[in-house]
């Protein structure tokens, strides 16, 4: 999880063209609302953390058996996806492959160093994707672009002539990595170094969506380096940086899976994305999110195979492949549907790192009344929010938003206009003294410490917030099932913490 900051584009028209569709059925509001609420109950007592553990078994059991990772366009990847497939369709779903091409990359060679004043070792991750160096690597001066909400985005941050020749130090933020550096070769850049906005020990890691985007060799690093760097670089300062990556094209598929009932014209949506990073199995990133999905679609297929319980709407299940590469598989799922397959999306929850071993509860801010970040989501997004917030609050369960950032792959559904939320428990962000307080768990370490490393593994999972979020799910996949008139209530706007 947790890609490269989309850009959110919503026109006005794209907003009014996929409005919500709101069910005008027969039954009387009172009662399709008490059906509803009745079906989410059953669904979330149904389903649970102990009954989804043994998805989470299975797909470690995958990742030991290629080569310890389930990446897209992998053997690891292919056979989750076909665990996934097979348990659906043994549940009476209508189930297809999405296939669609990927690119892959593969680090050779990752240096950073500086040359003078003083030479040291940097730690440096390649971007996914990058243009390869020089053979031997290249020796350049650093310049700074400027900027501070989106430094380095345009073409105003970086003063004429003065990039020239240089490797561009930029800050994360405000637009995609791959914007970053084109600007940055368009100014005349060789090379371009990303530090990372949030205070963590490790490399940052980012990804272009495709070798297409790379224009100059592009590599990321801590935020205390970069702050460093970008201090010495007042008075000069030489890097030397080397990077080599093979890029290939590999074929992959997501997995789609809707109820054979429900109205057509009307369709609740749902996705987590299923491939890992290769660095490791990807348990909690994103094996969480896939098992807490799957294990409501086999309980809502055992509940509404029972008479007079057939959901009003259709139900569809997305396993998407290439998050880590992009949210390839969500956006490739997106730009394929026709102007009338959007419209009868009614909403898209996304649900990704479910587990995280020191988590905390978010969820998507979808009326921005946090009033951090990228703004609201599309119209129906307050209410989902709302609706997902009512149910933790019943819960007891303590909760807070989290912007909708388009780091994950709800990202190309708002830019479609399409109303989205979901739930989070963090991942490399750092959890707070007051976060501790409310949620436990330990202040000034990472969400998850094993975020895209070997160690997310089932043995570092939180189940008591994959239960919870589970139950998150639940409630509104059995809600949406039957009711979709809680997207046009009023928002009662809750304080931002």
């Amino acid at each position: 999880m947790r890609v490269p900051l989309r850009r959110r584009a919503i026109a006005a028209l794209a907003a009014s063209a996929v409005a919500t569709p709101l069910l005008l059925a027969a039954v009387p509001a009172e009662h399709r609302r008490r059906q509803a609420d009745q079906f989410a109950d059953r669904l979330v007592r149904a389903s649970s953390a102990r009954s989804a553990y043994r998805h989470l078994q299975k797909f470690q059991q995958i990742a030991d058996a290629n080569g310890g990772n389930r990446v897209a366009g992998t053997s690891g990847h292919e056979a989750s996806t076909e665990y996934v497939n097979a348990l659906l369709q043994k549940a009476g779903y209508d189930v297809s492959y999405q296939n669609f091409e990927i690119w892959q990359a593969k680090t050779l060679t990752e240096n950073l160093s500086v040359v003078s004043p003083q030479p040291r070792e940097l730690k440096v991750s390649a971007f996914t994707f990058s243009p390869s160096t020089p053979a031997g690597g290249i020796d350049a001066p650093v310049a700074v672009a400027r900027g501070d909400k989106a430094p380095g985005c345009s073409p105003g941050d970086y003063t004429a002539g003065a990039f020239a020749g240089r490797i561009t130090l930029v800050r994360r933020g405000g637009c995609t990595f791959a914007e970053k550096q084109a600007a940055a070769a368009q100014a005349g850049a060789v090379g371009a170094v990303v530090y990372d906005d949030e205070d963590r020990d490790a490399a940052l890691h980012g990804t272009f969506g495709s070798p297409a985007e790379g224009r100059i060799p592009t590599a990321g690093i801590s935020r205390a380096d970069g702050e460093a760097l970008a201090a010495a670089a007042r008075d000069g300062v030489t890097v030397h940086l080397d990077i080599r990556q093979e890029h290939s094209r590999k074929q992959t598929r997501n997995v789609i899976a809707e109820t054979r009932g429900g109205s057509a014209e009307h369709v609740v949506a749902l996705g987590s994305h299923l491939d890992s990073v290769p660095e490791g199995p990807g348990i909690n990133d994103n094996g969480s999110g896939s098992a807490g999905l799957l294990e409501v679609a086999l309980k809502l297929a055992r509940e509404i195979r029972k008479p007079g319980r057939q959901p009003v709407n259709k139900v569809r299940f997305a396993w998407w492949s290439g998050e880590e590469l992009g949210l390839l598989g969500s956006d490739y799922y997106v730009s394929h549907l026709d102007a009338q397959q959007r419209r009868r999306i009614a909403l898209y929850l996304n649900f990704d790192m479910i587990a995280s071993p020191n988590p905390a509860e978010f969820v998507y801010d979808g009326d921005d009344s946090d009033h951090k970040g990228s703004g609201p989501g599309p119209k129906g997004s307050a209410q989902i929010e709302q609706l997902i917030n009512g149910c933790l609050d019943r819960r007891h369960q303590p909760h807070e938003g989290t912007d909708f950032d388009g780091r994950s792959d709800y990202g190309p559904f708002i830019e479609a206009g399409i109303p989205a939320g979901g739930t989070f428990t963090g991942a490399e962000g750092i959890k707070t003294e007051e976060q501790a307080q409310r949620y436990g768990g330990t202040a000034g370490t990472a969400y998850d410490p094993n975020y895209h490393a070997p160690g997310d593994t089932l043995r570092n999972l939180d189940l008591k917030a994959f239960d919870t979020n589970i139950g998150v799910i639940a409630h509104a996949v059995g809600t949406y099932a039957h009711d979709l008139s809680s997207l046009d209530e009023p928002v009662r706007h809750r304080p931002a913490r």
